[in-house]
């Protein structure tokens, strides 16, 4: 090879270092964005998933982190919530299967409240809160998935068995199923808070 076939070889490698380098600076900007429009989006979620506040801070972090590693994969045709929930369901449920983790101590943060509100409504809202999220909390966890992404975040079923790599038969089942234990077991919370 003669000093001509060296430069270009090293022409075809620099010019792949900088298509490389346009590629990372168009990518992380969309990152960014992502970030900080959907990070408290992604935290709610994994909150609603059942991951303990101690433990929130890390996992949402964690949800990014794989993100970030497949930002090249996401479809900007596709709406991406449905995308980023099921980073989030992953890492939830990854994070429920440790033994260590099992164990939860429920219990729902305390928003500062609208000081024009009257304080019973405060409170009824926060009961109703409160009722809602243990609600929630009853739900087995691929059932909750589904109710989540379809009746919270009004996202159409076949987008929800997409985003978890589900049957659509078997995403319409747990959306019913989830539906009923919500219920079920919403209607056991206010009889038994109604007896106290």
């Amino acid at each position: 090879m003669g000093p001509g076939s060296k430069a270009q070889v090293h022409d075809v490698g620099s010019g792949e270092i900088e298509v490389h380098h346009a590629i990372a600076r168009e990518v992380r900007p969309a990152f960014r964005a992502i970030f900080e429009e959907h990070f408290d989006y992604v935290w709610n979620t994994l909150k609603h998933l059942g991951v303990r506040d101690a433990d929130l801070e890390d996992l949402a972090h964690e949800v990014f982190l794989r993100v970030h590693e497949r930002i090249e994969d996401y479809d900007e045709s596709r709406p991406i919530k449905p995308w980023l929930f099921a980073f989030a369901f992953r890492v939830a449920s990854g994070h429920r299967r440790l033994a260590r983790h099992r164990l939860e101590v429920l219990g729902i943060a305390v928003d500062p409240h609208d000081p024009s509100l009257p304080a019973d409504e405060v409170l009824a809202s926060r009961r109703d809160g409160e009722l809602a999220a243990a609600a929630l909390d009853s739900v087995e966890i691929d059932r909750r998935a589904v109710f989540m992404l379809h009746d919270l975040d009004e996202v159409p079923i076949p987008q929800v068995a997409a985003a978890l790599g589900i049957p659509l038969g078997t995403a319409y089942s747990r959306l019913r199923l989830a539906r009923e234990e919500f219920q079920k077991s919403a209607q056991r919370l206010r009889l038994t808070r109604g007896a106290r």
